[in-house]
């Protein structure tokens, strides 16, 4: 069985955001693996381990100056990585995102691709979806289970009242959530497996994607910060404080 997992690299959760003069998240301190995609790994090593055979295979895009957040993954027990980097896709958006992932992915033809629900520095939630049709393939999202048997993959999708049972046919896109597997820590003999463990390093013309190189057309012009917190308006009762607070309320077109 071959897994393939969407995976990001982070600056430092624990760190304050900062923006470069472009406006873009500032990315050359520390970085790690988003903790989101964690749980896709462990998902498709248990998988591949259940299946008594197999590889996992991490996907990712970004800078390859510091890949230790794909080490960590692969120090987990994943098999190999891919990393597309190249400065045409610096503040690239979520549909470009997607169609560079989703060229890797279709040279690879995995038996089941995995990603996060959304990326803890994006928030979109939108790639894993636009990478399914991208490829052809059904998506399935919000998975907090997910089981593969006889060429058909089923999940239990989170909803607001509980879950429904989704089936699909391989090869699919599935989006887990957190929680739904508890990541494993890597061991000793895991972390040093990692440092000969391979780390394909492709660009834009690699993948025959030139064209993709700053097109999409966005450009963060200025950036203002969200005005402090004001203080709320205090009604002391004297004796008129309905009247007042309802003279308030009409003032805020509440009544």
């Amino acid at each position: 069985m071959h897994v393939a997992v969407c995976v990001k690299q982070i600056p430092d959760p624990s760190v304050a955001p900062r923006l470069d003069a472009s406006f873009h998240l500032e990315r050359t301190a520390k970085i790690l693996l988003d903790e989101a995609d964690a749980y896709g790994v462990e998902l498709a090593l248990q998988l591949v381990e259940s299946a008594g055979q197999g590889q996992v295979t991490l996907v990712s895009m970004g800078r390859d100056s510091d890949v230790t957040g794909i080490r960590g993954a692969l120090a987990m027990g994943a098999t190999s990585a891919i990393v597309v980097s190249d400065e045409g896709l610096r503040g690239a958006d979520a549909l470009t995102t997607a169609k560079v992932l989703a060229s890797v992915l279709a040279e690879l033809n995995a038996d089941l691709v995995l990603a996060a629900t959304e990326s803890s520095d994006g928030y979109t939630g939108t790639v894993p979806a636009q990478i399914a049709e991208l490829l052809g393939l059904p998506a399935l999202t919000f998975a907090t289970t997910v089981q593969v048997a006889d060429s058909t993959v089923t999940v239990h999708r989170q909803t607001e009242d509980g879950f429904d049972e989704v089936r699909a046919p391989l090869p699919a896109v599935v989006t887990v959530t957190a929680g739904a597997v508890e990541p494993r820590y890597a061991n000793f003999k895991g972390i040093m497996a990692a440092k000969s463990k391979t780390i394909e390093v492709r660009s834009l013309n690699d993948l025959g994607l030139s064209a993709l190189a700053q097109a999409w057309g966005e450009e963060v012009v200025g950036v203002t910060p969200s005005p402090s917190r004001q203080a709320g308006t205090t009604i002391v009762d004297d004796g008129q404080a309905v009247s007042a607070l309802v003279d308030y309320l009409d003032s805020i077109k509440v009544l």
